[in-house]
């Protein structure tokens, strides 16, 4: 879909002349514009404003260099993130990623994507990102620990609990945290709730791990119900294999759901009796080994390389929960074919803009990331809470909290798509929703 709002369409043409090169973040903008101009058209004041000119540019975007020692005693260089995109409605809130693939345009992208996520949760969060170029994979925990060490020992002076509070985020475990965490106590001479993710024993929240995986099953299960559909006896295929893909398998399953796949970064594993979800948790939590060796176990299950495939498995309810742009148009094609009416995301922004186009087009149910993945940091949220209380909540007490959360986000993208006349259309709904609550914010603060 092309940009017809002249204002619009200027505003993305800067974006695209400052952040040249950033492929990743040139996306989520321009998904984001395309949904608000029936807002546009509604709301000249905003464009007075200069709301929508504000938000497309971080408040601050902070790069740092991160030396570490490894374990032959030899220096290692990376480099450090953190961008603090907007914080109109709260502290930025927002993961840190350690992966190879990071740079300034995946945080930007993260962290702008997050801003309207937050919104969405109805907790007072703003939206950042941070991480850094660091590979945790195959390091020992003594040289994960020197590198979280030295990444905190310059990210402490930017972050806090009423200023910035990051999080968990693909490579950054509750190890990566702990060890953070500790830098930053050491260095601040302080406790306090600068982190979320924590381990339980020092101020974590129960319920976290699960949060991302639980709430995506929430958020389907009420677009599913508000279109006369279910869980119930249905086929599902998620992709990934972590936290996310770990605990969306098992909630989709309580629910009467049956997943047949999983995959990691180097294939996936097809299994037509049901995923035995014990097998992948001791593979993944415990062995931390890859996914193929699920087949050692189970003679009946196939293990196939390469990760796109595993969208040409028949399912009724696809849920990526891997990585952005996952799923192509000729995926999505495939998802189409083969019966699928419902796509809903466990990862940030999995789908391309031409996949979204595939499941619009064919009347297939959408649950975009920023709404559907929520539950995670809408519990990062209730973990600040508790912390700010010096209380610890129940598994039962935040789970039902997030239920909440989750009908919330549902509630609210449902309403804004119909006010806009776009119903059913969930991605506008998203963004449309998630954008007026901090534009009205920015608008009351002044010029800030």
């Amino acid at each position: 879909m092309a940009l017809k709002n002249d204002y619009l369409i200027g505003v993305l043409e800067t974006v695209k002349k400052r952040n040249a090169g950033e492929p990743e973040f040139i996306q989520a903008v321009s998904e984001v514009l395309e949904s608000l101009e029936p807002v546009v058209e509604r709301r000249p004041d905003l464009v007075e404003a200069g709301v929508i000119d504000r938000l497309v540019e971080p408040e601050r975007q902070i790069i740092f260099r991160v030396p570490w020692v490894d374990d032959n005693g030899k220096t290692q260089v990376n480099r450090g993130f953190r961008v603090q995109y907007n914080s109109a409605i709260g502290p930025y809130k927002g993961g840190l990623r350690l992966h190879p693939s990071v740079y300034i345009g995946i945080i930007k992208f993260l962290g702008f994507e997050q801003i309207f996520k937050n919104s969405l949760t109805t907790l007072p969060m703003g939206g950042g990102k941070g991480g850094s170029d660091f590979d945790p994979k195959g390091k020992s925990d003594g040289e994960v620990m020197r590198f979280c060490q030295s990444f905190m020992t310059e990210l402490y002076r930017h972050i806090g609990p009423d200023c910035d509070v990051p999080a968990g985020d693909i490579g950054t475990g509750a190890r990566e945290i702990g060890y953070m965490f500790g830098q930053y106590k050491r260095l601040q001479n302080e406790f306090s709730g600068v982190l979320t993710g924590k381990g339980l024993t020092f101020g974590g929240s129960l319920a976290r791990t699960e949060a991302t995986g639980f709430g995506l099953c929430y958020f389907t299960n009420e677009m599913l119900k508000a279109n006369g559909k279910s869980f119930e006896g249905k086929t599902v295929v998620i992709s990934g294999s972590g936290n996310v893909a770990i605990y969306a398998t098992q909630k989709a399953t309580e629910l009467g759901a049956k997943v047949v796949a999983l995959s990691d970064s180097n294939g996936y594993i097809y299994d037509e009796n049901g995923i035995d979800l014990a097998a992948v948790k001791q593979l993944k939590e415990v062995e931390r080994k890859r996914i193929k060796e699920y087949v050692t176990t189970h003679p009946n299950a196939t293990y196939t390389e390469g990760c796109s495939g595993i969208w040409s498995i028949p399912c009724d309810i696809a849920l990526p929960c891997a990585t952005q742009n996952e799923i192509n148009k000729a995926s999505a094609e495939l998802l189409v074919k083969n019966g699928c009416f419902a796509v809903s995301e466990g990862a940030n922004m999995p789908s391309t803009p031409e996949a979204i186009e595939v499941y619009l087009s064919n009347g297939i149910l959408y649950g975009p990331a920023k709404a559907a993945n929520a539950g995670g940091v809408a519990t990062s949220g209730l973990e600040m809470s508790q912390n700010s209380a010096r209380l610890s909540w129940t598994f039962e007490e935040v789970d039902a909290k997030l239920q909440d959360i989750m009908k919330s986000i549902f509630k609210s993208c449902d309403e804004a798509a119909k006010e806009y006349g776009l119903e059913g259309n969930y991605m506008a709904g998203a963004n449309i929703a998630g954008f007026l609550k901090v534009a009205e914010a920015m608008k009351a603060q002044g010029c800030v």
